[in-house]
Formats: structure tokens, sequence, C-alpha cells
């Protein structure tokens, strides 16, 4: 590979990094492949997966840093083999940039420099293919640099966050074509066409949508929300002598947002660090906070169940009623590998948890949806949240809003809390709700169906928040059928690569 090649690959991925949350320079998504598809031209083989790796390779790293954070700082893993740690997962997120430029690659043999015109059906698929392989790590999607963008991602509530990463990848494409003619003064016309009426119809949908999404709302009942954050340190977090602590910080934000009498009242993932349901000494405050406040009480708890004389973890969202009762409970279903529960434990029986607390957790079975006087909610924790196709469940099962507690300590003052928050944008345009975050350090929030954020916190902060949101009930495309588009775009590549197969490879010089 020579020096430009690889030049243009790290441009690609630089501009790709700074598209994303916190830095959201989010225009540079638009062209920030084009390197990438210049350093493919006339490129063999394994050149081209090299091309592709290698810019998979910076764009993850420079978008994931913050897992040697994790790892490290909170992990107690050394620096050395935390930085493996960070470059192995990387290298794994890299294969699917080398897979699509393998592709890319072939395509060109046969069907010559229009193939470039295929580039956004193989980028789906292989993000798509990402979204669930090996438990799947759907985060740095393309189209989550788009976020700010509101008229753009209305689509999503059609294609999912795939319908975003298409289009852009199109855009890449025309601008490539366009430069890659230029010195022939050969404008690509119909491309052009073509993708200018992909983008005019994306944000004539967008607008429109806006519009509507707000007349829906204003026609909803209300209810009154708050989120608390009580900015415990992950060092401190899991200390027994820290614990009535931890809880005296909680009552006394549940008392200030009481102030405005909301309907629920949020605490975030594992808020309560200790098995709340046998803490005899801690128990009863929790239970009395509802009754204080008058407001239904939501929070995060380690919980367990013991069968066969074998002990089960789970990690637990509790809902208390405001009679002190406990009404609800949803078990954690998408776990965190490694960080609480370690894949393939029979093979990696020499690893253990990197997180702090349990570290040993089991899959709840279902999207159970928690219920108050007016309404039914859906819970997520953690990572939950950037998996689309779970989120959905719980709104095609009647969730009228969404709640996602989460626990961001873990990545400290780096850009991952920005990112999650942006994620969690997709999930409320997806299925039109609205969303309600509650992080320990941040960023605590409220996101509407259009995908805004309406309200937030800062990080590392004590945080007391209420925010008057919307019982929603449409169901969008998205959520009863989920991924089809993306499912649309693999079968396409499939049928393109089959077609090319068939073609004689004499025949790529056209167009060339």
């Amino acid at each position: 590979m020579k020096l430009k090649d690889i030049l243009l690959c790290l441009l690609s991925a630089v501009l790709f990094v700074l598209s994303l949350s916190n830095i959201d320079l989010e225009f540079f998504a638009w062209f920030a492949f084009v390197p990438l598809l210049f350093a493919l031209d006339g490129k063999e083989l394994l050149e081209s997966f090299g091309c592709g790796f290698l810019t998979g390779f910076a764009s993850f790293l420079g978008a994931l840093y913050w897992i040697i954070v994790a790892v490290h700082t909170y992990g107690y893993i050394p620096v050395v083999p935390s930085g493996l740690i960070l470059l192995l997962l990387v290298g794994y997120l890299s294969l699917f940039y080398g897979v699509f430029a393998l592709i890319h690659h072939f395509l060109r043999q046969r069907l010559g420099s229009q193939a470039v015109f295929f580039a956004p059906f193989v980028w789906v698929s292989m993000e798509f293919l990402r979204s669930f392989f090996l438990t799947g790590f759907p985060w740095a999607m393309v189209g989550h640099t788009q976020y700010l963008n509101l008229p753009f991602v209305q689509m999503a509530d059609l294609t999912g966050v795939y319908g975003l990463s298409f289009v852009i990848l199109l855009v890449n494409a025309t601008v490539y074509l366009i430069l890659r003619r230029w010195s022939l003064k050969q404008f690509p016309y119909r491309a052009g066409a073509m993708t200018v009426i992909a983008l005019l119809a994306s944000l004539v949908y967008g607008y429109t949508r806006i519009h509507a999404i707000d007349r829906k709302v204003s026609q909803q009942p209300v209810l009154k929300v708050a989120v608390t954050q009580g900015n415990i340190d992950q060092s401190i977090k899991w200390d027994e002598s820290f614990q009535k602590q931890t809880l005296k910080i909680y009552e006394r934000l549940s008392l200030r947002v009481a102030q405005e009498r909301p309907d629920l009242i949020i605490w975030p993932e594992t808020a309560t660090p200790f098995f709340f349901q046998d803490a005899k000494e801690y128990q009863p405050l929790v239970l009395n906070i509802p009754k204080e406040t008058g407001a239904s009480l939501l929070f995060g708890s380690p919980s367990y169940t013991v069968k066969d004389q074998r002990v089960s973890h789970y990690n637990s969202a509790y809902l208390i009623s405001p009679g002190g009762e406990i009404v609800g409970k949803y078990d954690k279903i998408h776990l965190v590998p490694f960080g609480e529960y370690v894949p393939l434990k029979d093979l990696l029986f020499f690893m253990g948890s990197l997180g702090e607390g349990i570290g040993d957790f089991k899959s709840g079975k279902e999207a159970t949806l928690l219920s108050l006087p007016q309404t039914r909610f859906g819970v997520v924790i953690c990572f939950e949240i950037i998996f689309p196709d779970l989120c959905r469940q719980f709104v095609k099962k009647g969730a009228e809003f969404l709640v996602t507690l989460t626990n961001d300590a873990w990545f400290g003052r780096t850009s991952a809390p920005y990112q999650h928050m942006a994620i969690a944008t997709f999930r409320a345009v997806e299925n039109r709700v609205f969303i309600a975050r509650a992080a320990n350090t941040g960023i605590s929030g409220f996101i509407d169906p259009k995908g805004k954020i309406i309200s937030h916190g800062g990080i590392f902060t004590e945080e007391a928040m209420n925010e008057t949101i919307r019982r929603m009930n449409e169901k969008t495309f998205y959520t009863l059928y989920g991924d089809v588009f993306a499912w649309v775009c693999a079968a396409c590549t499939v049928f393109v690569l089959g077609t090319a197969a068939l073609r004689k490879r004499g025949l790529k010089g056209k167009g060339q």
C-alpha cells in the first residue's frame, strides 16, 4: 500500500470521527468516505481489504478510545492489557470495513466504475451484520453522525438508522464519481439526479413528519416525569460504607423534584448498589420515598433468584408505587460482554468480568412493560438503548414512552456519554415516543419523538430535572416491522454479488 493510499484512508477516518458526537461536525460525514473510495481505485484484492481495514481501524480507534478508560481505570486491568483489549475490539470491528472494501473491489472488477453506486447497499449490509453478529455492537454507525440534523433523521421511523447511512454513502459515492470524472469533463448527470432526488425526498419527508408529529404530540395526554443524577463516583459506588450516603443523595434529589409533583421519579442504573430485594436496613428507606413524594419510583438494582440451589443474578429495574409497593420489575436482556458476563465461559474460563459489583449476570427473558395508573412504559438498561430491534419490542407491546437507565461513570470524561446520548435519539424517532434518560454521572435528560434533546444535564454533576412529556400511541412502520430496509439492502447485495459473479472478468474495462 502506497503512502498516498494510507493518507487517504486516514483522512476518511479523521473526517468520520470529527462528525461524531461530541465534536458534532456532522457535515463531514457527507464526504468522509470519498478519500477511501479513491484509495480503492485500481487496487488488488488484498490491498483493497487493507485499505478498508485501515480506515476502519483508525475510525473505531478514534470513536472508541474510551474503552481503555473503562477497562483500565474501573476494570482494574493494567494499562498494557487494557490497550490490547481495545485494539482487539477495534480490529474486530474493522473487519466489517475490510469486507466492504473486498466486495467493492469485486464489483468494480465485474461491473466497472458504476459499481460505486452499490456501495450504499454493501455498507448498510455490513452495518446491519455488525448490529447482531457475535451479540452485536451497533455503535458509531454512519447515520448516528446526523442526530442533530432533525429533518434528515425523520426517515428513521421507516428505515431505522440504516436509511440515513444509505443516503450518506450515496452522496459520498456521487461526490467520488463527480471528482473522478472532473478531469474528463464528464458529469454523471444520471447519478447526480438520483442522489438529489434521494436527498430531496428524505428532507421533504422529514419536514412533513416534523409538523405531523408536533400536531400529534399536542393532542396526547401529558405525564410529568423527573430524572435524578446522583453523580456517585464509580470508585466508591460499591463501597458498603457509602451505601447509606448514596441513598441520602437520591432521597434529597427526589424531594427536590417532588416539588413539581411528578407522576414518576427515575433513578439511574444500579442506583441502589446492593440487593434491594432483601436489604433489610435500606429497603424501608427506599420504599418510603414514593410515599413522601407521592410519585412512583423507578430505579436500578441488582437482583437474584434461587432455583435448584443455583443462584442467578440480574441487572434489574424496580418500579415502586406511591403507596410504597413493588409493582413491577424488568431484568436486563442484552448484557455487556465481559462487563456483565463472560461469553463462551467454558472456553474463556481464565477470564473474569471487567466490572465491579456482581459481574456475572444472567439475561432477562422478555421485554417486560411496567405500568403506572395512567399508562405503560418500557425500560432499557445501559447499552440496551443502542439496539433498535430490542427497543421497538417494548413499543410494539404497548409502551407509550421509554426510559433508559445507565451508569456512564465507566467512561470518565470522554466522548462516550455524548455518543451514548446521541444514539438514544434514534430510538425516539424510530418509535415516535418520548425517552427519559437517567444516568449516574450524566448525561441525563429527555428526548422528544422527533429525536430532539429537549433538556439535559451536565456530566459529573448532580442533577434533578422535571419535564412534561406526552404519552404516544402511534405504531410506526419501523416499530411494527423492524429492519426491513436493512434486510432489503442485504438481499440486494447478495443479488448483485451473484449477478457479478456470473459476469466474465474481461468486461471490467468498461467505465474503468
